[in-house]
């Protein structure tokens, strides 16, 4: 997946800054797409000059102008294109699954240590996302919400988020008690 196409479907939420584009993208599309703010300007840049997107510069008296960006009928209907494509799963690539992975001829602590530090990472994501969930509730049930929203990806999305963050949090949790328990009876063994 390009991040065009990520882009792309944050702008079907309407026009919007890149300022207020890489806030979306830390607050909701982070669970499933990464960008730097320099990556997200470049892109919108590459964007405009090949017609997916348009700008309309809004002037401000206090503040330097800002551009706001939306969707053209060639961009909507790449989004179309891409969602019509059959879409493969993504391999794991992920350096402190190596450093588990080789944990018994390594730092075991400082595996452990990793361990922890992911875990609090993704517990502290599940509440953003519990928050962001809430917000997009705005009280109504799931049902309700599911049914009445205009649209419905990014909560489905922000599921997806919330579900790979409790699996993190669970694998860190089995992970730290193994390692713990094998380094006990290793040094019981001494």
């Amino acid at each position: 997946m390009s991040l065009r196409n990520a882009v792309m479907a944050a702008l079907l939420d309407g026009a919007a800054s890149g300022y207020d584009l890489a806030k979306a993208f830390d607050a909701s599309v982070a669970n499933f797409w990464m960008c730097t703010p320099q990556q997200l300007y470049r892109e919108l840049d590459r964007m405009e000059a090949d017609g997916l997107i348009s700008a309309e510069t809004v002037e401000q008296e206090r503040r330097p102008n800002k551009r706001l960006f939306s969707l053209t009928p060639a961009g909507l209907e790449a989004l179309r294109s891409f969602t019509g494509q059959p879409h493969k799963p993504t391999a794991i690539r992920d350096e402190l699954m190596v450093a588990v992975m080789a944990a018994d001829a390594g730092n075991v602590e400082a595996v452990r240590a990793s361990l922890r530090e992911r875990k609090q990472w993704a517990e502290a994501k599940i509440e953003r996302y519990e928050r962001l969930k809430a917000r997009m509730l705005a009280g109504r049930t799931e049902d309700e919400y599911l049914s009445e929203a205009e649209r419905v990806g990014p909560y489905l999305t922000l599921l997806r988020g919330l579900s790979f963050e409790r699996d993190n949090v669970r694998w860190c949790a089995r992970c730290l008690t193994v390692l713990e328990r094998r380094g006990a009876r290793l040094d019981a063994s001494r």
